[in-house]
């Protein structure tokens, strides 16, 4: 008869991030404000767009759907890189959570990893979507851009979820969902997501070095153009290091 014989210690890295990484994308697909920003308002905005660039019969240099589905996708990205993750992390904060989190075998660059990694499962699934509809109202993406794109979105999360963490990590959570909304609002409205920073017109130069503009005009350049976006990646990694060594020292787990 075999003694069983326990082993304690902490799960190898590896799963402790799988793990934490599952259930952060669970708790932002299963949360109703989150999918809203997730998908419900990408998908109107690109509908919307689309329709009404038709019947305002708007006259672009490409067909409205693939003028603006690289936009909304860049739209996606703010979403929940931005205002999902600094709106859940501030409540975190709030009720403790982190704190806990801390006091368990998983280390702090651990909850960070997983973090990152359920925001990139949620983009898988944003892209899908929102492609899917591209699709069904006719898109017809520049395939060679596509690997461009996504280095784009890399480097367009990295800057935007540097940015939501230190949001989360100053503010109270009160305020972190204000300001996340209405950050989120004021880049959507003026910040060259969905419009092209060139359609600002005095502005349109201020405007091209915000980190929306940049996400969206890199978004474009690979999807119609298919060219490399050099100026918005490096614009893109020039906030995502600022932002992460600002968080690095201001970030309160508490």
């Amino acid at each position: 008869m075999s003694t069983f014989t326990p082993q304690p210690g902490a799960a190898p890295l590896a799963r402790q991030v799988a793990a934490q990484t599952s259930m952060e994308a669970r708790l932002l697909l299963r949360n109703g404000e989150q999918l809203l920003l997730a998908l419900v308002i990408p998908v109107l905005v690109l509908v919307g767009a689309v329709l009404g660039a038709e019947r305002l019969g708007l006259d672009l240099a490409h067909p409205a759907v693939d003028e603006f589905t690289p936009g909304v996708l860049a739209l996606a990205v703010l979403s929940s890189s931005f205002t999902s993750l600094a709106i859940m992390t501030g409540f975190e904060r709030r009720y403790g959570v982190l704190k806990r989190l801390g006091a368990t075998p998983l280390p702090r660059s651990g909850l960070l990893l997983g973090k990152v990694g359920a925001l990139a499962a949620v983009e898988v699934v944003q892209a899908v979507v929102i492609g899917g509809v591209a699709l069904a109202l006719g898109w017809q993406p520049l395939v060679g851009g596509i690997p461009m794109a996504l280095l784009v979105a890399l480097l367009g999360t990295f800057a935007f979820a540097a940015l939501g963490l230190l949001l989360a990590g100053v503010l109270r959570a009160e305020a972190t969902l204000a300001a996340a909304n209405l950050v989120y609002l004021l880049l959507l409205a003026g910040g060259g997501v969905v419009l092209p920073s060139s359609s600002y017109g005095a502005a349109s130069g201020l405007v091209s070095w915000l980190p929306s503009a940049a996400l969206g005009d890199g978004m474009r350049a690979a999807l119609l153009e298919g060219t490399v976006p050099g100026r918005e990646l490096v614009v893109l990694l020039l906030w995502g290091a600022a932002a992460t060594a600002l968080t690095a020292r201001t970030f309160r787990w508490e």
